[in-house]
This record gives C-alpha cells, sequence and structure tokens, in this order.
C-alpha cells in the first residue's frame, strides 16, 4: 500500500505498509521528506482507513 504527495516544489511515494518508508522523490528536499514522513506517520491510520475504503469498495 503506497500514497503519492504532490507539492509545488515536486513530489513523492511512501510505502504505508508495513511500515511508512520513502519508495521515489522528484525535487523535494530532505527536510520536507522528513516533514512528509512525519505527517503520515502521524496519520498512518487515517490513511490506511481511506486507501482501504477507496480502493477496496
Amino acid at each position: 500500500m503506497h500514497i503519492h504527495i504532490s507539492c509545488p516544489d515536486g513530489e513523492a511515494k511512501f510505502w504505508i505498509e508495513p511500515i511508512v518508508a520513502l519508495a521515489e522523490n522528484n525535487g523535494l528536499s530532505l527536510k520536507q521528506l522528513k516533514e512528509i514522513q512525519r505527517a503520515v506517520e502521524e496519520k498512518n491510520r487515517e490513511i490506511t482507513e481511506a486507501w482501504e475504503k477507496h480502493f477496496r469498495s
């Protein structure tokens, strides 16, 4: 399971299972990636529930 993050500076792909991990980065700084990863980790449960609702319904 993964998500894509888009920002004006670029985009990234993060795996959210089995752990939150960066899969791809296109233009985002290390600082931006750390902030995004922290947010994804904090909201992982909500993200997973929304992902499952969207793709498994």
